[in-house]
């Protein structure tokens, strides 16, 4: 998506928001991974200053300045003097791909389920209530981005910048701040499934029908669509984790997840 688009701008600010009581290097540093798992922050991205950065989340320039050296000794970001200095992210597209896979096997499956739970229910509701304020226009937005020009293989960041601006519709600054966070979690994962073409054309086909049900008003098809496609993502990922960790998946899962949808 755009580097100036307000669905990147809400998920940076989600990446940099403040950490709260007794926020530690550790923590920081997790947080600045998570972002460049989920591509928020690109390869050459700028870090915002120590000084900045402190501010931003709420910790000390110390802890900030710790984090940044974890961060160097793991090669992922550089820092630069002069001028035109700074630390800066170098992580190409690849390398990405295997934070993400490293945070998925580090995960339980009742960790990851219970992750898409919370996603599912949160995008649910933000879906039914775009149904219910979202006029045509808003509909048609939301299909532009499905078939604007974008370069094969980054269906999952389409179809992520379509749920993220759907969230928006809902009016509700609350449930869109919820959903940016919980999108943070989730969405990076979703992105290794992408990779698969078939996938990735039914997650944009379910995109198409969530618009649909918002130009008919349809708030009742919006939910369920949504409910439906966050359904099929977790299936796909138990299956993915199970082949991560080299276990067998669950035969009981499909039982869990209809009992929970």
């Amino acid at each position: 998506m755009p580097k100036d688009s307000p669905p990147r701008q809400r998920l940076l600010a989600a990446v940099f928001a403040p950490l709260g009581e007794g926020g530690k290097a550790q923590r920081v540093e997790d947080r600045i991974v998570e972002g460049i798992a989920a591509g928020v922050l690109a390869d050459g991205d700028r870090l915002p200053s120590e000084a900045e950065l402190a501010s931003s989340m709420g910790v000390a320039t110390v802890t900030a300045r710790e984090a940044l050296v974890g961060l160097r000794s793991r090669g992922l970001v550089a820092t630069r003097r002069g001028r035109d200095g700074g630390t800066f992210v170098t992580v190409p597209t690849g390398r990405r791909a295997e934070l993400v896979r490293g945070r998925l096997g580090r995960m339980s499956r009742v960790e990851l389920r219970d992750l898409a739970i919370h996603y599912r229910a949160i995008a649910a509701t933000a879906a039914e209530l775009a149904a219910d304020f979202a006029d045509p226009d808003d509909a048609e937005a939301l299909r532009r981005i499905l078939h604007g020009s974008h370069p094969s293989g980054v269906g999952g960041a389409v179809v992520g910048e379509f749920l993220l601006e759907l969230a928006a519709l809902s009016q509700s600054a609350r449930l869109t701040r919820e959903f940016v966070r919980l999108y943070k979690d989730f969405g990076p994962l979703m992105s290794l499934l992408h990779e698969d073409d078939e996938f990735d054309a039914a997650m944009v086909a379910y995109c198409e029908r969530i618009a649909d049900a918002l130009a008919a008003a349809d708030a009742a098809a919006a939910r369920e669509t949504v409910t439906a496609q966050i359904h099929t993502g977790l299936s796909a990922l138990i299956d993915e984790h199970a082949r991560l960790t080299d276990r067998p998946a669950d035969p009981t899962s499909a039982t869990d997840q209809r009992r929970t949808g």
